[in-house]
C-alpha cells in the first residue's frame, strides 16, 4: 500500500518540487497540499496521511505550533520538518514536540525519500548535524523539554533504565546513536521483527508514546549500569 503523503508549505514553487519530486514513486500518494498551518491540521483530520512534510516557517500557525496541536490527539501520523533553518532551536522544538526527522530544503531527493521510508517505518530520521544538536543539548541538559508545569520535563521515580532489561538498554543504546531497526538487528545478530518487539517493549515499560519521545527521556535520565 503506498504511503500517504501530505505537504505542507506556504511557498506554491516549493509544494510543486516536492511534488514533481516524488509523483513518480510508485510507493507514495500525495494526497494533498497545505499553504499554512491551519489548512495542514484540517487536511491531516480530513485526508488521514501516514507522512506530514511540514514546513516550520508558515502564515497563520507555524510548523511548530502545527506540532503542538497534533501531539494532544493520538495519531499514527509521522512528521518530517522540511526546512530551510538550520537553527537549533527550531530543530530542538521540532523533535521536543513529536517530529519524526528534520530535512533541510536544499536536500535530495534520495534524502527525501530515504528520510519518508524510515519514519514510516518507525524510525527517527534526523541527518547527522541535527542529530549533534539534539544530542549534544539534551545530554547537558540545555534544551527544555515539555512536560511539566515550566516546560521541564518530570522525571520517572524509577529511572527507564532500571526497568528494562540488559539487551533492551543495548538497544536503546542504538536508538540513541540513530541506528535502525535493521542495523541494530545485524549487530546482534537477530531479525527485524525482534528488535521491534524490544523497542515495543522499552517503549511500554517507559509509558512514552513513541521512539521520539522515549529517546528524550532516556537522555534526560542517568544511565546506572554498564551496557553489557
Amino acid at each position: 500500500m503506498a504511503i500517504r503523503l501530505l505537504i505542507a508549505d506556504d511557498h506554491a514553487v516549493v509544494r510543486k518540487g516536492i511534488r514533481l519530486l516524488l509523483e513518480d514513486e510508485s510507493d507514495i500518494q500525495i494526497v494533498g497540499e497545505a499553504s499554512d498551518g491551519d489548512e495542514a491540521i484540517d487536511l491531516v483530520n480530513s485526508l488521514q496521511p501516514d507522512v506530514l512534510l511540514l514546513d516550520i516557517t508558515m502564515p497563520r500557525m507555524s510548523g511548530i505550533e502545527v506540532l503542538k496541536s497534533l501531539g494532544q490527539q493520538p495519531s499514527s501520523l509521522h512528521t518530517l520538518i522540511f526546512s530551510m533553518h538550520s537553527n537549533p532551536d527550531y530543530i530542538l522544538k521540532a523533535v521536543q514536540h513529536g517530529a519524526a526527522g528534520y530535512l533541510q530544503k536544499d536536500t535530495s531527493q534520495e534524502e527525501i525519500l530515504q528520510a519518508i521510508h524510515a519514519v514510516m517505518g518507525g524510525e527517527l530520521y534526523y541527518p547527522p548535524s541535527a542529530s549533534t544538536i539534539i544530542i549534544r543539548e539534551l545530554v547537558l541538559g540545555a534544551a527544555p523539554a515539555p512536560g511539566g508545569p515550566d516546560g521541564q520535563h518530570q522525571p520517572s521515580a524509577v529511572s527507564i533504565w532500571n526497568k528494562i532489561t540488559s539487551r533492551e538498554a543495548q538497544v536503546l543504546t542504538c536508538l540513541i546513536e540513530g541506528m535502525s531497526s535493521a542495523e541494530i538487528a545485524a549487530q546482534f545478530g537477530s531479525s527485524a521483527n525482534t528488535v521491534a518487539n524490544q523497542r515495543a517493549s522499552i517503549i511500554r515499560k517507559a509509558g512514552v508514546k513513541n521512539t521520539a519521545d522515549l529517546i528524550r527521556l532516556a537522555l534526560s535520565e542517568p544511565m546506572p549500569r554498564p551496557l553489557n
